[in-house]
């Protein structure tokens, strides 16, 4: 008998029809002799119809308000599968994010979880019951009703597979895996039988939208395996662990990109210390993260200060921007909003040299400028203009022949 947490998204439940689907997945899980946690998203469109309406009363709702009506999607999802699975003979309870006791700080609608407290999540499959429970949501110590904001739901299933050390969290969503780029820009893209922790952190950083990062952040402090799986078909998924079982790592694992970049230059800054704190500390303090960052020095006791933003973030950043630029009695502010990131990612790139070199011959041969550079021990990013996006991620997949199945090593 294992532990197993399952949680489905949004278009898994997102009608009667897919939330009987999801019953009878859930049915041959337990049927299977397993414990099963289930946890939910709200139908598909629910969150955006709840925001459009409290739009309608008040353009700038509470916070705290907003989090109580937002929360209700999930309510509405939990109840219905326990329904569901009633009429299938299985005992299940719904709980919310309060009932299990999901405890978060007091930041409204991007709460951070602090503990998961699961009694009452074990005694319930003590007694052989399902336990479906609200993604999403939790309760902080000022007793208010919070939400985990962008990919809440998948990060609560992590958290509540950690706490429950539960052999493995199952994330059931509209596609059966983690490919090694995304197959509507490369059709030649495969699903990968399994990937690295470390790998798929830096594919949901880089843009990935399998999985949110904050659940693989989660997943990987605490080790909880991973596997990715569809709602709609059958299928063996993509496994996400620390475990590497192949004899060799292909050197390359997918092809990530970001289409939502903005670059950002001050020009003629005083090269002097704590200039780069003066430079990043407005930007930080707006809440705006900053990703790739280059410092060059030109001469002449300046020098040349390039980050980037997301492009949501990229007007208000430019603003606040000039006004350093004046502040540090610096040359200019540039920028650019069409850009984008493509990056390959790997963990046998630890061990095989000329890996950069093929990716920048690649992208040369193709035409196509490269305008700024990133590196870790995993990954190698590069931004280029946003209109050679898809050009570059499918001239790279070639390149490294992600389309293959990779062969071991003998």
């Amino acid at each position: 008998m294992a532990l197993i947490v399952q949680k489905y998204g949004g278009t898994s439940v997102g009608n009667i029809e897919r939330i009987k689907v999801v019953a009878e997945k859930v049915k041959a899980a337990k049927d299977a002799g397993n414990d099963v946690v289930v946890v939910l998203s709200a139908m598909s469109g629910e969150t955006n119809r709840m925001i459009a309406l409290a739009k309608e009363l008040n353009a700038n709702p509470s916070p705290r308000e907003m989090d109580v009506l937002l929360t209700t999607g999930e309510q509405t999802t939990i109840a219905l599968l326990a329904m569901a699975l009633h009429q299938l003979d299985i005992d299940a309870v719904s709980m919310t994010g309060d009932q299990i006791r999901l405890k978060t700080d007091a930041s409204h609608s991007k709460a951070r979880i602090l503990d998961v407290e699961t009694d009452n999540i074990v005694d319930n499959l003590k007694a052989g019951r399902v336990v479906v429970v609200a993604g999403f949501q939790g309760r902080c110590e000022n007793n208010n009703i919070t939400t985990l904001g962008r990919g809440g739901s998948d990060t609560s299933a992590v958290a509540i597979a950690a706490a429950l050390k539960a052999d493995e969290c199952q994330i059931y969503t509209d596609v059966d895996g983690v490919y090694t780029t995304d197959p509507r820009v490369e059709p030649h893209a495969r699903r990968l039988d399994s990937i690295t922790f470390e790998e798929m952190l830096e594919m949901a950083s880089l843009g990935a939208k399998v999985l949110q990062i904050r659940s693989v952040e989660f997943a990987g402090k605490y080790n909880v395996p991973l596997r990715v799986l569809s709602s709609f078909k059958d299928g063996g998924g993509t496994l996400i662990s620390y475990e590497e079982n192949k004899m060799e790592s292909p050197v390359i694992s997918g092809i990530a990109f970001n289409r939502d970049e903005a670059r950002l230059t001050l020009s003629g800054v005083p090269d002097q210390p704590t200039v780069a704190a003066q430079i990043l500390s407005p930007i930080g303090e707006a809440n705006i993260d900053i990703d790739m960052i280059v410092q060059n020095t030109v001469g002449n006791g300046k020098t040349d200060f390039t980050f980037t933003v997301h492009r949501d973030d990229y007007q208000q950043a430019k603003e606040l921007l000039e006004a350093v630029c004046v502040s540090l009695q610096a040359d200019a502010v540039q920028g650019n909003n069409e850009i984008a990131k493509v990056s390959i990612v790997g963990v046998g790139m630890w061990n095989h040299p000329g890996v950069a070199k093929k990716m920048f011959d690649t992208l040369g041969q193709e035409g196509i400028n490269i305008h700024q550079i990133a590196t870790s021990e995993i990954k190698i990013s590069v931004l280029v203009d946003s209109k050679y996006l898809e050009l570059a991620v499918r001239a790279l997949h070639k390149a490294f022949e992600l389309a293959t199945e990779p062969t071991e090593e003998k």
